[in-house]
């Protein structure tokens, strides 16, 4: 067991997420609501590095649930991938009296949590980014919002690609995961998903089943192509030139990022935010709170690092049935 928590820290590191606002904002009212204390560092540890630390009240998270972004800012800081770094970022926190810290992104975020506990402080993470890639939990903070944003998006493109009779690959976000890609390709009827996971960069396929697809009839096509495969405009100019149907990229970009969260992602980001303030009470450090069977659980930092997420078969299985 860890020592006693009398004041909490809370940030948000890495990529934004539609979401984050709502976990900030049940940190900072549960954490009150127990008569502690609650810090807000900006900027993630970047923020912490440069001791941009505020008080906060109920006050400061009134009207923030609606609203995508994060209010205490994000950045990427190189710095705290050095021990050096991470030695003076836990010195900053017990300047500052914060005896727990509540870390809110992506596996990076988590490493940074890890090297705090090492030193000293009590973590808590929170699963936060669109990708859906932090392996011990089955939902993300903003993957619900963002992958509703590219299948809206995606719709209106199919307008456009029925419309003129073409071929439309559509990039979305996700980096080296394709579950973005994956929920899109299945909830718009996409003819081809394209994903990091899975993908054997054979174009010939692509353009085998375009044109057979053709001879059957069809008018237009769609291809999903996560990022972390990425060159969808050269894509596009290949197949069009060996298919010679006409082919545009259209690449979604952060605009995945942004927006008001879906009820999904304010729920399961307040209960999560909660959740953590709830473990450092207990005096627990070094856990990474998750969504996992229907319920909410936490993880060691270590163990939720070490474990792999893969595509699910059956769902890639059911992709590829349905768009015949």
């Amino acid at each position: 067991m860890g020592k006693e928590i009398k004041t909490i820290g809370v940030l948000t590191s890495g990529g934004d997420a539609p979401g984050m606002n709502a976990a900030i904002r049940a940190v900072v009212r549960e954490a009150l609501g127990k008569k502690l204390k609650v810090k807000g560092i900006k900027r993630g540890y970047a923020g912490l590095l440069a001791e941009e630390i505020i008080d906060m009240e109920a006050r400061d998270v009134s009207d923030t649930i609606q609203r995508g972004g994060t209010i205490l800012q994000t950045a990427r800081c190189e710095d705290f991938t050095r021990e050096d770094g991470q030695k003076r970022g836990a010195s900053i926190c017990k300047k500052h009296n914060i005896d727990g810290i509540i870390v809110i992104g992506g596996d990076g975020s988590f490493r940074g949590a890890q090297k705090l506990a090492s030193f000293g402080i009590n973590t808590v993470g929170i699963p936060g980014t669109i990708d859906l890639d932090i392996n011990c939990s089955e939902y993300t903070i903003g993957f619900d919002t963002a992958v509703n944003t590219a299948m809206q998006a995606i719709d209106k493109v199919r307008d456009t690609s029925t419309s003129h009779e073409r071929c439309s690959i559509i990039e979305v976000m996700g980096r080296g995961a394709g579950y973005i890609a994956l929920w899109t390709g299945i909830a718009n009827g996409a003819e081809d998903i394209l994903l990091p996971e899975k993908y054997d960069y054979d174009e010939q396929k692509l353009v085998n089943h375009i044109i057979e697809n053709r001879k059957r009839g069809k008018k237009h096509y769609i291809i999903i192509n996560a990022e972390g495969i990425g060159h969808s405009v050269s894509m596009a100019k290949r197949i069009e030139a060996a298919t010679g149907m006409e082919t545009r990229a259209t690449i979604l970009g952060h605009m995945q990022r942004g927006g008001s969260p879906t009820c999904k992602d304010r729920v399961y980001a307040s209960i999560m935010g909660a959740y953590a303030v709830n473990l450092l009470c207990q005096g627990k450090s070094n856990r990474v709170v998750a969504y996992r069977n229907g319920d909410f659980v936490d993880f060691d930092i270590n163990e939720a690092l070490s474990m792999e997420k893969a595509i699910p078969e059956y769902q890639l299985e059911v992709a590829k049935n349905l768009s015949n």
